[in-house]
């Protein structure tokens, strides 16, 4: 499968679901791990608005570059987000879709005090 560099230089994005570990088995619990660093994977969902128009996206990003403190409406920047498309088939039925991956998100610095 493919995947693609996303630009969002000139987009407007926002926390719309807080971060959350990506749990990749539900009866075990088991959590995604990123296979390059062994940190655990954490899925974050953000509205990218850009040129009139506002999707959301869940976006699986590593645990190390998801910055404490992320609240709801905060804007952030996303760094190295890519789409790769997918397929698997899953008791008998195929299924597909997109998924996006970030690097990581940075968070606006807090404001100076003075």
């Amino acid at each position: 499968m493919s995947s693609f560099k996303i630009d969002t230089s000139t987009a407007v994005v926002f926390v719309a679901v807080e971060p959350k570990l990506k749990v990749i088995n539900k009866q075990t619990e088991e959590v995604a791990v990123d296979r390059e660093t062994g940190a655990k994977m954490m899925t974050v969902g953000l509205t990218i608005a850009d040129e009139g128009e506002a999707n959301l996206y869940n976006v699986s990003i590593p645990e190390t570059g998801v910055p404490a403190g992320l609240t709801l409406g905060m804007p952030v920047k996303v760094v190295g987000l890519k789409a790769r498309d997918w397929e698997n088939t899953f008791n008998g039925e195929k299924r597909f879709g997109i998924a996006f991956r970030a690097v990581a998100l940075v968070a606006p610095s807090a404001p100076a005090k003075g």
